[in-house]
């Protein structure tokens, strides 16, 4: 098994998930098998509880597993099914060896963080790597590895002392080390700036790690004097340095690892180079290409409660992104906060009203999407009548389709109080009722989560033709949605 780690320095938020997965899709046009493990190195059990607005979207595996929204663009990008045990956290790993250390597993030893934490980390990375991706025969040929969070950062200090480690039992030719760091330009002295990415390094050497390959986010293409000052000082081949600087559209990033002959530099690590062909990426081209030349939009207001922060819906987002597209259109997204549709709103802002009110007006679709609590729920609820009175296509997912029935159930039905019972625990019309298996006292892996078989009783109701008219759509037709042919209907 060979091992990629990625990890981050300088600041977050440098786009670590996509450059780990464009490093496994290109690792993967190579020929090889590729499987990718996410460290999260908060407390917290899972991602499920975890603010929107502070961490992003919650992505829900086929096993239910609630984790970090980078793997969702490792699906999304290497076209794999991974389970909840791909998403590592430090809540995870401290509660393994808790739960030993109560049966006795240590027997009477004192647990510390080194060997017993550092130690179940390894165990739990080398367990994960090996299970076969999406009914592969054997294990993969490569494990992509993301270290979330920045060098430096006390939280990550038990994983960045396990990867030595373990960087070490599996020996330098099954183990490459991709640092990704800022080189700012100063619009003061119009300068691309190393020293950030110095400093970086030799903060990751002080603890254990050498990094083989340096990729470095700017807005444009390093100089070639800049890599040799960085190739200097901080040990790494001038051609082991891979700029990755701002591009038209997310796609084309695998391409810029491509062009700059990245992939050469991983393979050579792992002493791969004579066994991997050349990265056949034609579709992807074609894709990236093609997104650059579109030109007629297609706006859609996306109505929801964190709106403030796009990755709160990433996987919408990119849903969105993969269907204009494939329609020939550009996607313009407008965010309209639901709140600032109500009432309420009018009065004490009524800039941010008409704002919102113009916003969705403009728009040629609407989409709500899922959400928690009652804030905006009202607000939700007025777009999808508006959407429903004005014939405009409208999408409502989790908490937006049961906005579209409540919506119904007041305006057609004529059931003014009708509610859900997560709102209103008393409303006389509960057209939407809370799941008996969830829990109304915990939070966290409470809900229905995950792929589920659907049955139909009744074959000629519009929900069993409709899911026919995608099974058979789908199958016959071919192309990226043909992943939808391969789920389970049984009717």
């Amino acid at each position: 098994m060979k091992y990629v780690l990625v990890t981050g320095g300088v600041v977050s938020g440098l786009g670590k998930g996509v450059t780990a997965s464009s490093i496994g899709l290109i690792l993967k046009a190579c020929g090889l098998r590729v499987t990718s493990i996410k460290i999260d190195p908060y407390l917290n059990t899972d991602a499920g509880t975890m603010s929107p607005f502070e961490h992003g979207e919650v992505f829900v595996l086929d096993d239910g597993g609630e984790v970090d929204l980078d793997l969702g663009n490792y699906e999304r990008f290497l076209d794999i099914k991974l389970t909840r045990d791909n998403n590592i956290t430090t809540g995870k790993i401290y509660q393994s060896v808790t739960d030993k250390e109560r049966k006795g597993d240590y027997l009477g030893k004192t647990v510390q963080v080194v060997p017993h934490i550092t130690d179940a980390i390894q165990e739990w990375i080398e367990r994960v790597a090996v299970i076969p991706v999406d009914g592969e025969d054997g294990p993969a040929d490569v494990c992509v590895i993301e270290l979330g969070g920045t060098i430096g950062d006390i939280e990550s200090m038990p994983f960045i002392e396990a990867l030595g480690q373990f960087s070490y039992r599996v020996g330098a030719g099954n183990f490459c080390l991709i640092h990704v760091s800022l080189v700012p330009v100063l619009n003061v002295v119009g300068e691309q700036k190393t020293k950030p990415t110095q400093h970086s390094v030799r903060g990751l050497r002080s603890l254990g790690l050498t990094p083989n390959i340096i990729a470095c986010r700017s807005t444009t293409a390093l100089d070639d004097n800049v890599k040799e000052k960085l190739s200097r000082f901080c040990h790494v081949p001038v051609d082991n340095i891979i700029t990755l600087y701002d591009v038209s559209n997310i796609w084309r990033v695998p391409l810029l690892l491509r062009d700059q002959k990245a992939h050469e530099a991983i393979l050579k690590v792992l002493n791969l180079d004579g066994v991997a062909r050349e990265p056949a990426l034609g579709e992807w081209t074609s894709r990236a290409e093609l997104c650059d030349m579109l030109h007629e939009p297609v706006r859609v207001a996306m109505v929801g409660k964190y709106t403030g922060l796009s990755d709160s819906y990433l996987s919408v987002l990119k849903a969105l992104l993969h269907s204009s597209v494939a329609c020939r259109r550009k996607l313009i997204v407008d965010w309209v906060p639901a709140s600032d549709l109500e009432d309420e709103t009018a009065k004490e802002n009524p800039e941010n009203y008409r704002s919102s009110w113009n916003l969705l007006k403009g728009a040629d679709a609407v989409l709500v999407p899922g959400g928690f609590g009652d804030r905006g729920v009202e607000g939700k609820i007025l777009a999808a009548k508006y959407a429903r009175e004005n014939r405009i296509p409208f999408l409502g997912i989790c908490l937006g389709m049961q906005i579209a029935v409540i919506e119904y159930a007041r305006s057609i039905l004529g059931l003014q109080d009708a509610n859900s019972t997560e709102f209103d625990p008393n409303t006389q019309n509960p057209c939407v009722i809370f799941m008996p298996e969830g829990s109304k006292t915990h939070m966290g892996g409470t809900m229905r989560l995950g792929s589920r078989r659907t049955y139909f009783q009744v074959r000629d109701s519009k929900s069993a033709k409709l899911k026919i008219s995608i099974f058979w759509d789908c199958q016959t037709k071919g192309g990226v949605p043909n992943k939808l042919g391969q789920r389970e209907y049984f009717f």
